[in-house]
């Protein structure tokens, strides 16, 4: 099959070919249509510290994808041929305190899709069936396509009540935006610029999306008492905030890492059953052999979600 490989440890990633993975008894086979490309996919193709560190080589890459189950295998109950499936790309080990408890986004042994275990990047992956989330047949395949990073702004917005709060969202990538649909959704209010709504005591929530020391420091600056941010971006150094504002302000900081396996899920396909609408979110749509050019849009900063196509004679919605 044709896959995107880190072939090899530096810049840049191949379109190969390689062997269909092998099934597991657990595992479904699925025939990939659709993938969204992100900002870990990027790290990957650019070779920095964080993939120098974390990514092995040779490796399938990606880890945003829909597509159609070919196979199932001999243990696998609930899932069957031409059921339209995305993935869970964090694969936990299902035996730490955590996993036992029910907290596996919390898995301490936890691998990823197309980061440290073979990606959709592919005409094919293999996947644990407990991994795979079926959609209805109808679903627009370039929305189910990014139900990954879509479960990160959803995870993160409904990390605290945000029903009539004042919110303050810092990052405006293609999870900033999908953050900022979901809580309109929500019936948030919703704005960046304190003085327009004439403001005196802060935002009560915060989303903070970026990873960019400055942003957190001045999302912390402009919280009223009490607020409350939840964190997804990934900050690439260490930098200082003031912690004794923090402290007399009782604001609280909460890290968010993945989706909540899997009530993230199902909160993401009632809110798209209930007509949300991310489409405006993805604003590049490529043939996978033309990953080059996509990859190029993405590091151009001058788009939201970019979508590659593996399956260009699919006639799904």
């Amino acid at each position: 099959m044709k896959a995107l490989v880190k072939a090899r440890a530096g810049p840049g990633l191949e379109l190969d070919d390689v062997p269909v993975p092998a099934l597991g008894r657990d595992d479904v086979l699925i025939r990939v249509l659709r993938t969204g490309v992100c900002g870990t996919d990027l790290h990957i193709y650019d070779w920095d510290g964080w993939a120098r560190a974390n990514v092995p080589v040779p490796l399938v890459v990606g880890h945003e994808f829909v597509g159609e189950v070919v196979e199932a295998g001999a243990d696998v109950r609930e899932l069957h041929p031409g059921d339209l499936v995305s993935g869970e790309g964090h694969l936990v080990c299902g035996r730490c305190r955590n996993c036992m408890a029910g907290r596996r986004v919390q898995c301490a042994h936890t691998k990823g899709v197309g980061v440290n275990h073979p990606g959709a990047f592919a005409e094919y992956i293999a996947l644990p069936a407990t991994n795979a989330w079926r959609h209805p047949p109808d679903i627009n395949l370039d929305v189910a396509a990014i139900f990954d990073p879509f479960g990160n702004a959803v995870h993160t917005v409904l990390t605290f009540p945000v029903l009539g709060e004042d919110v303050l969202i810092t990052g405006a990538g293609p999870i900033g935006l999908m953050a900022a649909i979901v809580a309109r959704h929500a019936e948030t209010r919703l704005t960046d610029v304190m003085a327009t709504l004439g403001m005196r005591e802060g935002f009560d929530i915060g989303f903070e999306m970026s990873g960019k020391p400055a942003a957190l420091q001045e999302m912390l600056s402009s919280m009223t008492h009490g607020g409350k941010i939840a964190m997804l971006g990934l900050p690439t150094e260490d930098f200082g905030i003031d912690w004794a504002h923090l402290v007399t302000n009782m604001i609280t900081i909460k890290g968010i890492y993945g989706r909540q396996m899997f009530e993230t899920w199902y909160e993401m396909s009632v809110l798209i059953q209930s007509g949300l609408d991310i489409t405006p979110v993805i604003t590049h749509r490529f043939d996978a052999a033309d990953f080059e050019e996509a990859f190029a849009t993405v590091r151009s900063g001058r788009c939201g979600k970019v979508v590659l196509n593996w399956a260009p004679s699919e006639q799904r919605p």
